[in-house]
């Protein structure tokens, strides 16, 4: 059987590490070289064109930090760019590993890994720098996005380079344990990615729980995350299990995280730390499983900074980050998103099929969006039911162009109440939702613009 991989080099100061490595992957690769001095790694890649190095973060000088990976990482790709360079970590080391992938790595393994595992993840990550990704591992593809039930990615649709890389980090991250942090702008779809690593990891037959931190009030903060037992208040008329009970063996997702007061993130924060609740009216503690993923559009490290969000807690929850991009970054996504979505609401409503005309899709990708996805979405719904036509025009969308023009601030009514309605939504608009950058192009601090929208209805 033709072996797949040809020159294999791994490189870790561990000698137990590179005997294994030698022994398991001796029957799909035809030589195999090892190395536990990484300063020799440039005279080994003058001597051989490899397909994989399989390179350790961390080695005897610096344990912990991982310099040493990154440095030989950078003079690999920079020496030798067409190997896929595989990073081997320790689990502890989720975060590391996740940056290395921005900085240029194939893929990584983690210590002690899965036999099976490291295999299949050395030949995908040769496969793949040979240009052979698209056979092997279609999951870009819009038809899976549409009818594959099994992919943890469905719904989420794009082909971007930043959805591709977001995916690789997903499907790196899930199978893991690491807590989760989903940073991006409101309709940016973090629900949907915090779905995703869940159906993607090993919890995936076990609940899914979502919690809006911003719409549960302080009174019933312990009762609805905690539980509570029968009797405890008022309302109590039987023993209840809160959200973190529900969730066990599987993930519970909290949404909205940068809302949460400072009193009850303390709260939160003792039962990540001691794994265990204590319903409300008890004194028995309850010990909890679950795999958490925390999302917010708030600008967490800025709070801490300013002493509203924990700094203790910011570490608890962000073992790993995400970032999704916001739709005007990736503006090659639109005719995708448009075109599913026309899809959804052409069957939904019992609809003749819709396309889009060239021109329809340019003033879309033209358009800034910022509302994101969820406003996307909401704009074809709308064209799907009022066009009477089997392909969507630009005109279908005046509604956007007219709201673009708006936002030069054009203002007819001169009452002071509603030209300061009138700037608050037009900061809130062009920060994409973003409450503390609204705040500060307004002068105001975020409670002082809180207040001023819930004066205004917004």
């Amino acid at each position: 059987m033709e072996k797949p991989i040809d020159k294999l080099l791994v490189i870790d100061d561990n000698e137990d590490i590179l005997l294994a490595a030698r022994l398991l992957l001796k029957k799909h690769a035809k030589m195999i070289v090892t190395e536990k001095d990484p300063q020799k790694i440039p005279a080994l890649l003058k001597e051989h064109q490899y397909d994989a190095i399989l390179l350790d973060m961390n080695f005897t000088k610096d344990t912990t930090t991982g310099k040493e990976g990154f440095y030989w990482l950078e003079e690999i790709i920079k020496r030798h760019p067409k190997a896929a360079v595989i990073m081997i970590t320790a689990y502890g080391d989720v975060e590391m590993a996740v940056r290395a992938l921005k900085s240029g790595a194939t893929d990584f393994v983690l210590k002690p890994w899965q036999n099976d595992k490291l295999v299949e993840t050395v030949i995908a990550a040769v496969a793949s720098k040979k240009g052979q990704k698209e056979q092997t591992v279609p999951i870009f593809s819009k038809e899976k996005h549409f009818s594959d039930q099994d992919n943890p990615f469905e719904g989420i649709i794009g082909k971007s380079q930043a959805m591709k890389n977001l995916f690789t980090i997903i499907r790196k991250v899930a199978v893991t344990d690491a807590n989760v942090l989903i940073l991006g702008e409101n309709g940016t779809g973090k629900e949907l990615i915090a779905k995703a690593i869940h159906q993607a990891s090993r919890r995936k037959s076990h609940p899914f729980v979502s919690v809006d931190m911003g719409a549960i009030t302080t009174t019933l903060f312990e009762s609805e995350l905690f539980g509570h037992k029968k009797g405890a208040f008022t309302d109590a008329k039987e023993d209840r299990a809160g959200r973190f009970e529900v969730a066990h063996k599987g993930t519970l997702f909290l949404d909205e995280i940068g809302n949460l007061p400072l009193p009850l993130q303390a709260k939160l924060l003792t039962v990540l730390q001691r794994r265990e609740v204590v319903r409300v009216g008890s004194n028995q503690p309850i010990p909890i499983d679950i795999r958490l993923i925390c999302a917010t559009n708030m600008p967490l490290y800025e709070m801490v900074g300013k002493n509203e969000f924990r700094r203790d807690l910011l570490y608890r929850i962000n073992t790993v980050e995400l970032h999704i991009p916001p739709l005007r970054d990736r503006q090659e996504d639109i005719p995708l998103l448009a075109e599913h979505y026309a899809q959804v609401y052409c069957q939904r409503y019992n609809l003749p099929h819709k396309t889009f005309s060239a021109a329809a899709l340019q003033k879309l990708q033209e358009y800034h969006w910022p509302g994101n996805v969820r406003e996307l979405q909401h704009a074809i719904e709308r064209a799907v039911i009022m066009s009477d036509e089997s392909q969507l025009q630009p005109g279908d969308f005046l509604f956007l162009l007219r709201k673009e023009e708006k936002d030069q601030l054009d203002i007819q009514d001169y009452n002071l109440e509603n030209v300061e309605k009138l700037v608050i939504q037009r900061a809130i608009s062009k920060h994409g939702g973003n409450i503390s950058k609204a705040a500060k192009a307004l002068g105001l601090t975020r409670a002082s613009l809180y207040r001023r929208m819930e004066k205004h209805g917004l």
